[in-house]
């Protein structure tokens, strides 16, 4: 063979062997072309697992799942097709329609979107039966919330859609996704969220299913999400709610020993089920633009209040502890006192110019004794701007002026001042103790909301310690994914031995003090009544609101297994409405029952409704 013969053979060969390669990399190593036939030929579809269910303390069933069926839509595969026909099976409006279709193409081309939402069984059947005329539209199935009680909505919170930030920020979550929004949905999402599966089918140029892809080969099954079992009891729940209707504040109870929520009541309020199906962002449009009863605002969680006269306790603990006060330390009180110059506080404890001793201080809630005990704290450091901060220090260890770091997502600091405020306010150096009077009461700048007040009461109940607040009681069945935080003991830096005094002076209020009317039989009870002054400003000018009425309370005295506080913003007197609603949720967690029928029908018969309404207020 000559060498022409040769070259024309090494040419032949190497071109045979360019072919090949290329055909070996088309069939075999690129996947763009096998891709491409797979995407045409096979469909993807996700399983999206149950959310996890939810119950109370006792195990009863709050919150459960809903089958509903949407219509997915892919948009590179979807072609032309009939819309008055997809609007007749769908009864989607067509304005709903091309708004879906441009946000699915806006997230994804490749990518299935959410269409069609939340349709029953019996609508989405007609649609099944005609999906073929609609290529690159299938059906997917979920479930959403259905909820066995009509109280708690704050608690449980609700699931909504994800948005596009949600998407980017966990690639669990894909267009018409439903995520926790509020209360221990969101806390508690990626428990109850369970994990999806996934299913491949073959499917026709009529976008229908012809068999699974591979024999199901690469299916995986989803995984159910995890049930909770809450803190709460949700007979006491619903029993708060009956005694709120008409008011707005918040009742919340707590089990001294564990730190657990047995109800977080806030008033005015909603049904859970209004912020699920169908209906639900139109529902929830309605909650958001109704500013002047701002029910998705928490009360219990998020209102910051001054907290008046039980406040006066946490000013006693801090006097007995740095020692400027004893127990055999009293005060004059001539319905109040003068400080600076020309300043009087009055007080109606009724002393009338004889010894008031913590005793006495504590269950006629004497102002002059807790306002020079709070002087006498402030004083006894060489400065009182050093005085203020461990002043401000102590009370943080009961867990104020900061998050309590509940297990719910929402919450306020409230607000305790130090000498840094001051400092700005009045200027560095430039006020003195009686400049902060108003702190010894519960009033001046001072603000707590009411868990935090609730966890106040705990620790005194507890003879000086606490566990934060929660909500949580077992997850699947077990406590042993709960964090730490929750079953951790904090303490207030309070010797026990200084608690026995405020517990006791707790006592006489309901035996012979401000709340000796809503006392029970049998039942040893420790409270005290708060009346906290409420101002506003309207068109620049100072306006005197009602006051708002506060308890806070636990018991039995000597083992206390319950504390409750309340807050009814613009009630009155401590005594009038949060006393009795305190009572009435303490016997009715112990005994199961009431027996103090005539408070009961108070409590109900009282509405404040016309009290809101700012009209009726009188300008001072």
């Amino acid at each position: 063979m000559n060498q022409k013969s040769l070259a024309i053979l090494f040419l032949i060969l190497l071109t045979s062997l360019t072919i090949i390669g290329r055909l070996f990399y088309l069939q075999v190593l690129d996947k763009k072309y096998k891709d491409l036939a797979f995407k045409n030929a096979v469909r993807k579809e996700y399983i999206i697992p149950e959310r996890g269910y939810i119950f109370d303390r006792n195990k009863v069933l709050l919150v459960s799942n809903l089958p509903v069926y949407d219509i997915m839509g892919i948009p590179n595969q979807i072609k032309a097709f009939d819309t008055l026909s997809f609007l007749k099976y769908t009864h989607l409006t067509k304005d709903a329609l091309l708004k879906a279709l441009k946000k699915a193409k806006r997230y994804s081309w490749n990518k299935a979107s959410l269409i069609v939402p939340k349709r029953d069984k019996n609508e989405i059947s007609l649609f099944q039966e005609k999906i073929y005329k609609f290529p690159g539209f299938f059906i997917q199935r979920r479930a959403i919330r259905q909820y066995h009680t009509r109280s708690a909505a704050n608690v449980l919170g609700f699931i909504r859609e994800v948005n596009e930030r949600e998407i980017n920020k966990d690639r669990f979550y894909m267009s018409g996704d439903l995520i926790g929004k509020a209360g221990v949905e969101k806390s508690y999402e990626k428990i109850l969220r369970g994990k999806k599966g996934v299913k491949f089918f073959m499917a026709d140029k009529f976008n229908r299913k012809i068999g699974a892809y591979k024999k199901g080969r690469f299916d995986t099954l989803a995984q159910v999400g995890q049930d909770l079992r809450l803190s709460i009891d949700i007979r006491l729940q619903e029993f708060g709610d009956s005694l709120m209707k008409g008011k707005r504040g918040a009742i919340i109870a707590i089990e001294p020993k564990t730190g657990e929520i047995l109800a977080l009541v806030t008033a005015p309020t909603f049904p859970p089920a209004f912020l699920s199906g169908r209906n639900s962002s139109k529902n929830f449009n309605t909650l958001f633009r109704d500013k002047v009863n701002n029910p998705l605002l928490d009360r219990g969680l998020q209102g910051e209040y001054p907290p008046g006269s039980p406040f006066k306790m946490l000013n006693g603990l801090i006097g007995l502890q740095e020692g400027v006060i004893q127990p055999n330390t009293y005060f004059i009180c001539n319905h109040g006192f003068y400080y600076g110059k020309h300043n009087h506080m009055y007080c109606h404890c009724g002393a009338d110019g004889r010894r008031v001793y913590l005793s006495w201080a504590i269950p006629k809630s004497c102002n002059t004794f807790f306002s020079k005990s709070y002087l006498n704290i402030i004083n006894h450091y060489d400065t009182p701007a050093e005085g203020l901060d461990q002043w401000h220090d102590a009370l943080k260890r009961f867990g104020l002026g900061q998050y309590l770091h509940t297990d719910l997502p929402v919450g306020s600091k409230g607000f305790i001042p130090d000498s840094h405020f001051y400092d700005k306010y009045y200027g560095k150096g430039r006020w003195s103790a009686s400049y902060t009077i108003s702190n010894g009461i519960g009033q001046g700048e001072v603000l707590t909301t009411p868990i935090q007040l609730a966890n106040v009461t705990a620790a005194i109940a507890n003879k000086g310690y606490y566990y934060t607040p929660h909500i949580i009681k077992e997850i699947n069945g077990s406590r042993q994914e709960i964090d730490s935080l929750y079953l951790t003991p904090k303490q207030t830096g309070i010797d026990q031995k200084y608690f026995d005094q405020i517990i006791n002076g707790m006592a006489a209020v309901y035996k012979s003090g401000t709340a000796k009317y809503s006392q029970l039989k049998d039942i040893e009870l420790c409270g005290k009544t708060g009346t906290s002054e409420n101002k506003t400003r309207i068109d620049g000018k100072i306006v005197k609101l009602p006051d708002h009425s506060i308890f806070i309370a636990f018991g039995p005295k000597d083992n206390p297994k319950i504390v409750v506080t309340v807050f009814v913003e613009n009630g009155g007197y401590g005594a009038t409405i949060a006393a009795p609603i305190a009572t009435l949720m303490i016997e009715k967690y112990l005994r199961g029952k009431i027996t103090r029928t005539d408070l009961l029908q108070r409590i109900l018969k009282t509405d404040l409704s016309q009290t809101y309404q700012l009209k009726n207020y009188e300008k001072q």
